[in-house]
């Protein structure tokens, strides 16, 4: 009979592998290395995590903001506002501030080697986009409308994320999201 998971030790192996892959990005990610770093070996890796992609996906769901958490419970205008500008904090100033440079690798990735990264480029994608588009449906528009919406949010802060960190503008991208949080929302009105 297989012994049970240690569920703690599982979620301390992955708190160590995402701050890993923060420092070190995830295009060269290889389970040797990673395990000598981290403190522990390949096969206790694979045994927690199965595969190194499981491994991949599995840290960039742990380290990405929640927005079901943030999203979930939005039933106005005001609410929409409320949550898409938590988003842009979580993702710049927030404990996500960190994390987020790894989901902006992943999709680089994704554009080069579909193969390797697009799946979970594309589920990480998704776990933004739609409890998002439901917060839109929730506020009375078509689906297909309101994915195009929550599309436009969530790539909009996406890209003003990836520009404040390669330029260090914080005031510049601050006023950007605002205005796209508020056009965002202006339209769901």
């Amino acid at each position: 009979m297989p012994r049970p998971v240690n569920a703690e030790k599982r979620a301390e192996l992955l708190r160590q592998v995402v701050h890993h892959l923060q420092r070190h990005g995830v295009a060269q990610m290889s389970l040797s290395p990673l395990a000598e770093s981290i403190g522990t070996t390949k096969r206790m890796l694979l045994y927690y995590f199965g595969s190194r992609e499981n491994l991949l996906a599995q840290a960039l769901a742990f380290s990405r903001p929640d927005a079901h958490a943030m999203f979930d419970d939005v039933r106005d205008t005001e609410g929409l506002r409320n949550a898409a500008h938590t988003l842009w904090e979580a993702m710049t100033v927030g404990e996500q501030a960190g994390p987020i440079r790894m989901l902006l690798q992943l999709l680089s990735l994704a554009t080069t080697d579909p193969e390797q990264y697009g799946s979970t480029a594309a589920e990480t994608v998704e776990a933004m986009i739609g409890p998002i588009a439901a917060a839109y449906v929730r506020l009375g528009h078509p689906p297909q409308q309101a994915r195009t919406a929550a599309t436009l949010l969530v790539s909009g802060l996406r890209g003003l994320c990836q520009d404040r960190l390669v330029t260090h503008d914080v005031a510049r991208t601050d006023a950007a999201a605002r205005r796209l949080i508020r056009d965002a929302v202006t339209a769901a009105d």
